[in-house]
């Protein structure tokens, strides 16, 4: 998130942060939204269902007009309901090259598998987990000293710098979906 707010902050992304949204109200990630002008709110989701939270955060979302919602750091399931909301609109990063790795502990499963290369997707949120139209990907080489923390920070360096780029990408004119591929003219 912090990525993504100073490649606009820079101009290197041209682009608007509307909100920054968290389910935990003392997330760090919203201090520092706050620290950088962004504004920043905590949803609980403390005593309703997954759909009931959702559908506010889909709320405060569409009243800021929010063309894309980048997850970062959510590390959990959205409903159908936001899915359909913003549709082909809800970007995720993920530290492996999808499909390969899913779900929690990717650059654990990584060096489980014995890979050579893993690195980080961003895609599009459909209703399966980690399974939405790949929208770039970067590939990070697996060291043979490499431990979960060492491939993890060159991972995220990498998710650092192409999420921006992501981002860029669904917002040009001509990008679209089709079935399970992208494109961008």
């Amino acid at each position: 998130m912090v990525a993504l707010l100073d490649a606009i902050s820079e101009g290197r992304l041209d682009a608007e942060a509307a909100v920054v949204i968290s389910n935990i109200e003392a997330a760090a990630g919203l201090q520092k939204a706050r620290a950088r002008g962004v504004e920043a709110l905590a949803i609980s989701r403390k005593g309703r269902t997954r759909e009931e939270h959702d559908g506010e955060i889909i709320r405060e979302l569409k009243r800021r007009e929010v063309s894309v919602v980048c997850l970062a750091g959510y590390m959990r399931l959205i409903s159908p309901v936001f899915v359909r909301a913003f549709d082909s609109r809800i970007l995720n990063i993920h530290p492996s090259l999808l499909p390969a790795f899913p779900g929690l502990d990717a650059q654990r499963q990584a060096l489980e598998a014995g890979v050579k290369i893993t690195g980080c997707t961003v895609h599009i949120v459909d209703e399966e987990l980690d399974h939405g139209p790949i929208v770039m990907q970067r590939a990070v080489e697996v060291r043979d000293d490499d431990t979960v923390e060492t491939l993890s920070a060159r991972i995220l360096e990498q998710e650092h710098e192409i999420y921006a780029e992501a981002v860029r990408r669904v917002l040009s004119k001509g990008f679209r979906v089709e079935g399970k591929r992208t494109f961008s003219e």
